[in-house]
């Protein structure tokens, strides 16, 4: 048997609990991944309330990137073997959070060995996230780019990976997070009513590129900063298509290149808190408040 963190009906916390099943068989282009660590992310507790549709096999598991050990390969299967470490999002309802899971091969990368399972586990979700927004709209050396929601695990990395091309990035995030933030090389503004005046005192022009992981009227009001409507990138509000920005666009590259800027000391993750796999809830937890700094990650022994 194989242990799995789940919710069980569509809700709150309530829902969640840690369970045993059968260890999976990896189907055809599959990988049977022994978990050594899984990410949290808000889409977890989101997907758990139902806010993303509630057409899904209940019970369902909970985590949605792992960094783990291949013991299985299902038919069809090639470029992995039993052994090798890997990195990769799990498969709907699979479950991260747990001693075994289910991948796609086509979607896993090899983990480098200088990178961590627990920094690898940032990657797939939240990495290629900050990744997604943060080349979209191809910043060039010496733009300003505008990141709300800096403080929190992906815009940290988003703040990051613009300083690999030499973007000057301020960072919008609450006041605790300012020497998290400042640590990136960014420029920081403490959230809360009036902040896009004080982005406006650093930047009188405007700024040349918006990225947005808060959404709602934040998002309003930091739209109207940007030189050009269409530089405005959101993971967190589809409203921005009304602003004449856009959602996130998916690079099939990101998370290979995410591996390689961490094991070259390009990115930190910045993972803040471990929890193992039997306190999972309270990993969550930590997540769901919203004022979470860095990431958050789940180990499995």
């Amino acid at each position: 048997m194989s242990k799995v963190y789940v919710f069980t009906r569509f809700g709150g916390p309530e829902t969640e609990e840690l369970q045993d099943r059968p260890v999976p068989e990896a189907g055809p282009g599959e990988l049977l991944v022994e978990v050594r660590a899984g990410g949290v992310n808000p889409a977890d507790w989101k997907i758990r309330q139902g806010l993303f549709g509630t057409r899904r096999e209940l019970p369902s598991g909970m985590g949605l990137e792992v960094a783990g050990v291949v013991v299985g390969t299902g038919d069809g299967v090639s470029g992995f073997s039993v052994g090798d470490a890997v990195v990769a999002g799990v498969a709907g309802g699979r479950g991260g959070w747990a001693e075994h899971t289910l991948v796609r091969a086509a979607e896993a990368v090899a983990k480098p060995e200088e990178v961590s399972f627990v920094d690898a586990a940032t990657l797939p979700v939240a990495g290629t996230t900050a990744f997604d927004l943060v080349h979209q709209v191809a910043p060039a050396p010496g733009q300003r780019m505008l990141v709300l929601g800096a403080g929190g695990g992906v815009g940290l990395m988003a703040t990051q990976l613009a300083a690999v091309r030499r973007v000057h990035v301020i960072g919008v995030a609450g006041p605790g997070k300012r020497d998290l933030v400042e640590a990136t090389g960014a420029t920081f503004v403490p959230s809360g009513a009036g902040f896009a005046e004080r982005v406006r005192e650093l930047a009188p022009r405007g700024v040349d590129i918006v990225v947005d992981l808060v959404g709602g009227d934040v998002l309003r009001a930091a739209a109207t900063l940007a030189t050009e409507p269409g530089r405005v990138v959101s993971a967190a509000d589809p409203a921005v298509t009304d602003l004449g920005g856009t959602g996130r666009v998916h690079h099939p590259d990101a998370l290979a290149r995410l591996t390689g800027y961490v094991r070259q000391g390009l990115l930190d993750p910045h993972v803040t808190a471990t929890y193992p796999l039997d306190r999972a809830g309270e990993a969550l937890a930590a997540v769901e408040t919203g004022h979470a700094t860095g990431k958050v990650v789940v180990q499995v022994p």
